[in-house]
């Protein structure tokens, strides 16, 4: 499968609530669950680490996922390095590891680049650009938060959430 990204459109003018997970290396927890229902998508930014994951997610919400630097097994290899989504009037790049990021979003007219690996939860603004990173939803990793996120578009108006699971 090619490492292209394709735009999928999603949604419309109604307001989209997005759920956004990384890491989670092949423990999806109940916390993680329960924060991301209600969703209308499920944005999962790698290092998935079992097919199941996935199949869980989507009982949820459709879930967009990316190849993260972990998910070198079999049935990894249909997904993509890179996903763009359009939520809303909104246009998303997803990614596992920012550091390998090789455009300039603003330029490129993204709205949001989500992205993993890092394990630490974050959000940023630059050039217009909400930079995101639900941090880790699987083991935890150092002194890090278990955490996911949120998305909630309406429009062009978006609202991101950080969410620090209790474990």
């Amino acid at each position: 499968m090619p490492d292209a990204p394709i735009a999928v459109e999603f949604g419309g003018p109604q307001a989209l609530c997005i759920g956004l997970i990384a890491d989670t290396h092949g423990l999806l927890r109940p916390q993680a669950l329960a924060a991301l229902a209600g969703s209308d998508l499920v944005i999962h930014a790698g290092d998935i680490g079992a097919p199941e994951i996935l199949e869980e997610l989507a009982r949820i919400a459709p879930v967009t996922a990316v190849r993260g630097n972990n998910d070198t097994m079999r049935w990894a290899a249909g997904l993509r390095a890179t996903e763009v989504l359009h939520a809303g009037a909104l246009s998303i790049y997803v990614i596992h590891d920012i550091a390998e990021l090789d455009l300039d979003p603003a330029a490129a007219g993204f709205d949001v680049v989500v992205a993993g690996h890092s394990h630490k939860p974050s959000q940023a603004r630059n050039d217009g650009v909400l930079y995101i990173n639900p941090g880790s939803a699987g083991p935890r990793r150092f002194l890090l938060p278990v955490a996911v996120g949120r998305l909630r578009v309406q429009g062009t108006q978006m609202t991101p959430e950080l969410i620090t699971l209790e474990i």
